[in-house]
């Protein structure tokens, strides 16, 4: 299945522009269509406090919020018309607080696409988050650097695999995009290679890819060693599952798929 219908999580601030003209290039790529989504709820002064505040704070806060949406969907409509896409793109509005999660709004497309989020925003209420996205949208996510830009879409991958049911689940969303550009190295990290590794090459070579295997020892973080592979192997995206472990126990001590997406410079294609 090719990338027809594509989500781009664009809340307006520059973090998400790179992922904007991603998405873009992915759609003219795929004669797709675009559709742009600031999800967003209550400011956090409001929500917490709005038994306390004057009224005439209330309507500055949701006056304040109305232009940063509005000012996003000016960025957005541009943006696309500047590439000769605006006949099939739309934007959303999309008012979380009374209507469906912005992760729930996602799981009918065939890709979400979307900048890193920041904790530090100044606007927690417009940020959208990748790793809950990748949980609770069952649908693949490409996490776009800020400061990434690249003439075309990646024609050589690197997949990260452990031969968990993740990676398994990202190797099958990634297909169409694996047949298609052709070229993939099949990282696996340990004292041998993860179970399946042989059948997944083979597979891969069955589908028309040309898959090489990588194997490292675990030698420090498993992040790390993968973004150094991508590297040596001269990637241009990261292909990997998402969140084996709890999310929960991702916050609290970090992990893979939290420490691939904060330090990577290049787009990092991932399924949970």
């Amino acid at each position: 299945m090719s990338f027809k219908n594509v989500l781009v999580a664009y809340t307006g601030h520059e973090s998400s522009m790179a992922a904007l003209r991603h998405a873009i290039k992915i759609a003219v790529h795929n004669d797709g269509w675009l559709t742009g989504v600031l999800g967003h709820g209550q400011p956090p002064l409001e929500r917490h406090m709005a038994a306390h505040l004057p009224h005439d704070i209330l309507v500055s806060l949701r006056d304040f919020d109305r232009k940063r949406i509005d000012e996003a969907r000016r960025v957005f409509e541009t943006t696309v018309e500047k590439h000769n896409w605006s006949d099939k793109s739309a934007f959303v509005d999309l008012d979380v607080e009374h209507g469906a999660p912005l992760a729930d709004f996602g799981r009918t497309f065939d890709l979400i696409v979307m900048g890193m989020h920041r904790t530090a925003s100044a606007e927690p209420h417009m940020a959208a988050s990748p790793d809950l996205m990748a949980l609770h949208s069952g649908r693949p996510v490409l996490v776009v650097p800020s400061n990434f830009d690249a003439p075309g879409l990646a024609e050589n991958m690197l997949l990260a695999w452990d031969g968990k049911r993740a990676a398994a689940r990202a190797v099958g969303d990634a297909m169409s995009l694996l047949r298609e550009r052709g070229r993939v190295t099949v990282l696996t990290i340990g004292s041998q290679p993860a179970p399946g590794t042989s059948q997944l090459i083979q597979n891969l070579c069955h589908h028309g890819v040309d898959a090489r295997h990588v194997h490292q020892p675990r030698k420090g973080p498993i992040a790390r060693t993968i973004l150094e592979a991508a590297d040596t192997a001269g990637a241009k995206a990261i292909i990997m599952g998402a969140f084996e472990h709890s999310k929960f126990s991702q916050d609290l001590w970090g992990g893979v798929t939290s420490d691939v997406m904060r330090d990577a410079h290049l787009p990092v294609f991932m399924s949970h």
